[in-house]
């Protein structure tokens, strides 16, 4: 790629930007894309235009984004996306004060050496590049006393990262804490998950005995219990009953809609009753789904009943009267063998994955093994095809392999973006597939959250992203371009990656500049589900709860965005020092990220769930990999070019691993566990112990006629007395 192809390229990316932002300026002040741009607000009841529409500036939501609080933020989406910007803020600042020493140091340092003139094949993009060539190490000659200036930036990097990154997670300790001392009544913070239970004894039942368990335990602050049930069949019935009422809301929705058109009377809908709705008998839709819903009641209220007298499974949740007692209970042993009565934090009601919930201790550790295992296949051989996709998609190889296209790549304008763009563009649509994949295996552990699982996917998919993209990327290029010299001689094979690092600096430049200008422009644009959103009102939805589903907005997706965020943190730190120009690409992403995104924190996404900041571990743990692999990337580095003083590196990645030790044993038992002094705060009203108790019965279960009778067999009714008001 020449150097005014690139310039070029980024150019391009920025007009990609500032039109997609007028777009996004244009249509979000339309009243009836309100639903698409302000969902979260309007789900709060709030206007979503602050200030009215008509004297709303175009560059209003910049100004609003900027000047929000933290406190803004954790109100319209709670605790966790604060966490995240955190976390944002954090490497935007790594960032920022390690470039401010590096490019104004280094970059001096590098472009006034003459290396690349002594040697035309060291450069930056295989003999293309050279004015980027001049502003990395590529220029700097082996053993050269200027060598000293990047070895003291390495650590320059490393300092920065450890103090912001522990200011960070002390920020988010507090904030974890100030929103559990919360006077609000949270239900979670009432309730405990009971795994593996023991067999039962003969004429016991498996609500005795977990009432009698904790109640001899916790005599004076246990309330009661729910023991799980294999909801398998009323799930399934259940979901039939709301799939009939859906059809019955859209049918009526239809018959008001005939009469509003002006008859009087109005065309009452009819459908057949056969396979699909395409054979049998004609009849009144409204009239056949009011009786197939009356009739599927009495099936679900039939079925609630077996299920919960002899259906009770092995796990059960208990609930106390105090939050201290919970938390207490959550991280005692109550049991001598470790695979008896396991007692954790009960997830929100909303999180819990129910089917996970009786999966057996040791059961949950061949599963986990097992997910290992596939995870690692997955990394290798997803490394070969990607490794592939990066040596054949330059124009150069592609011309080769497919000669029917140099007609099309060869015109200027086309072969400009197809060179800056058509390898990056070709990994992330790869990259895209894998996520519901790991999303998959992380589940099948026996995770009993949807935030458990959607870390322990995100943990996964960056490991995929760093080994694969970052890795298998450079690894693949070079050993594509540079097969024959390998064959020829084997020993070059360490000097010939350790030099091709250079060399990729300029992809990951490109790759990185397409996410934040193209990614971040499409997020704010939502020209994607604008489109589906008016495609389904119009041809699909009829009723109100349908065209709500049209455009519910989902939660910020963190299972994908993180690991996206680690990767280019983790790729702008291995190239800090190799080719600084790197850095204000990092900088642009993280900045405009915290900006688009604060966006649409405050009017667009709506969160799924709430873990009060129990991904910031994760994140912590994911920085300091960067920045450990960053550092035995220079320690290789060094070596590889002959720098007399490598080894003075050597101390680096151990004070990573020592920083790293300290904090996790500073601050993550308090995201494990809820601290007793954390607990013992003060509630602003008496919780009702009933309402906290039935927000935890499965949607299926809870009884179409609000009576408690049919639930006698699996609910505890051991402290009924001691119920709240």
């Amino acid at each position: 790629m020449e150097f005014s192809s690139f310039l070029t390229s980024l150019g391009t990316s920025f007009i990609i930007f500032i039109i997609l932002m007028l777009l996004f300026t244009w249509l979000s002040a339309k009243r009836g894309n309100a639903v698409v741009y302000y969902p979260n607000r309007i789900l709060k009841g709030l206007e979503p235009w602050e200030g009215g529409l008509k004297t709303r500036n175009p560059l209003a939501w910049i100004r609003e984004a900027l000047s929000s609080t933290e406190q803004d933020i954790i109100n319209m989406s709670g605790i966790d996306t604060a966490v995240y910007f955190v976390f944002l803020g954090t490497v935007l600042g790594i960032l920022v004060l390690s470039g401010v020493v590096l490019l104004l140091v280094l970059l001096p340092t590098a472009s006034t050496d003459d290396e690349i003139k002594k040697n035309a094949k060291s450069t930056t993009s295989k003999g293309t590049f050279n004015d980027l060539d001049k502003l990395s190490m590529a220029n700097i000659e082996e053993r050269s006393p200027r060598l000293w200036a990047f070895l003291i930036a390495v650590y320059w990097v490393s300092l920065v990262t450890y103090v912001l990154s522990w200011k960070a997670y002390k920020r988010v300790s507090a904030l974890r804490a100030n929103a559990l001392m919360s006077p609000e009544v949270k239900p979670e913070q009432f309730a405990v998950l009971v795994r593996d239970l023991p067999d039962v004894t003969p004429g016991e039942t498996r609500k005795e005995q977990v009432d009698s368990y904790f109640k001899s335990i916790y005599p004076d602050t246990f309330y009661r219990s729910l023991v799980v049930t294999n909801n398998k069949k009323v799930d399934k019935i259940w979901a039939e009953l709301e799939g009939y009422r859906k059809k019955l809301a859209r049918t009526e929705a239809i018959y008001e809609e005939s009469i509003r058109k002006g008859n009087s009377e109005g065309k009452r809908p009819t459908n057949k009753t056969g396979i699909l709705g395409l054979c049998g008998k004609q009849v009144d839709s409204i009239e056949y789904y009011n009786e197939k819903i009356k009739k599927m009641t009495q099936k679900l209220e039939a079925e609630q009943k077996v299920t919960l007298r002899e259906k009770q499974l092995g796990a059960a949740l208990v609930f106390f009267t105090d939050r201290v007692t919970a938390a207490l209970a959550a991280q005692s042993l109550h049991a001598q063998m470790v695979d008896k009565w396991t007692v954790t934090d009960a997830p929100e009601p909303r999180q819990l994955i129910w089917t996970n919930l009786t999966i057996k201790f040791f059961v949950r550790i061949v599963r986990q093994y097992m997910v290992y295992v596939l995870v690692f296949l997955t990394i290798v051989f997803y490394m070969i095809p990607i490794g592939f996709i990066s040596a054949i998609t330059t124009l150069e190889n592609l011309r080769k392999l497919l000669p029917f296209l140099k007609p099309i790549v060869d015109q200027v304008q086309i072969k400009t973006v197809l060179e800056a763009y058509l390898p990056q563009l070709a990994l992330i649509i790869f990259l895209a597939l894998l996520p519901m994949f790991l999303l998959f295996l992380s589940k099948i552990e026996g995770i009993p959250s949807g935030s458990h699982v959607i870390r322990a996917a995100s943990g996964k998919y960056f490991y995929f992203s760093v080994l694969n993209v970052f890795i298998g990327v450079t690894i693949g290029g070079t050993l594509f371009d540079t097969l024959k010299s390998v064959e020829e001689e084997p020993n070059s094979l360490v000097p010939l990656l350790a030099k091709s690092l250079p060399g990729n600096a300029t992809f990951f430049i490109t790759f990185v500049a397409l996410k934040f200008f193209v990614g971040y422009g499409l997020e704010l644009s939502r020209i994607v589900p604008l489109i589906i959103y008016h495609l389904r009102r119009k041809y699909l939805c009829k009723s109100e709860a349908e065209i709500r589903e049209a455009w519910f907005p989902g939660d910020i997706s963190y299972a994908t965005r993180v690991p996206s965020d680690m990767l280019i943190i983790t790729i702008v730190l291995c190239y800090s020092v190799i080719a600084p120009v790197i850095i204000p690409f990092g900088v642009l992403y993280f900045a405009l990220g915290w900006l688009v995104l604060r966006n649409q924190a405050l009017k667009v996404y709506v969160p799924s769930y709430e873990s009060y900041g129990r991904m910031w571990p994760h994140m912590h743990t994911r920085i300091m990999g960067a920045l450990l692999l960053y550092q035995v990337t220079m320690l290789g580095y060094f070596g590889v070019i002959q720098f007399y003083y490598t080894p003075i590196l050597i101390p680096a990645p151990i004070l990573s691993l020592l920083f790293y030790y300290v904090c996790r044993r500073k601050f993550y038992n308090a995201f494990c566990h809820t601290a007793l002094e954390v607990a013992s705060q003060e509630l602003k009203e008496t919780p009702n112990m009933e309402l906290i108790f039935r927000s935890y019965i499965p949607p299926s279960l809870i009884p179409e006629k609000q009576e408690d009778e049919q639930f006698e067999g699996a609910l505890s009714r051991v402290s009924r007395t001691g119920t709240f008001v």
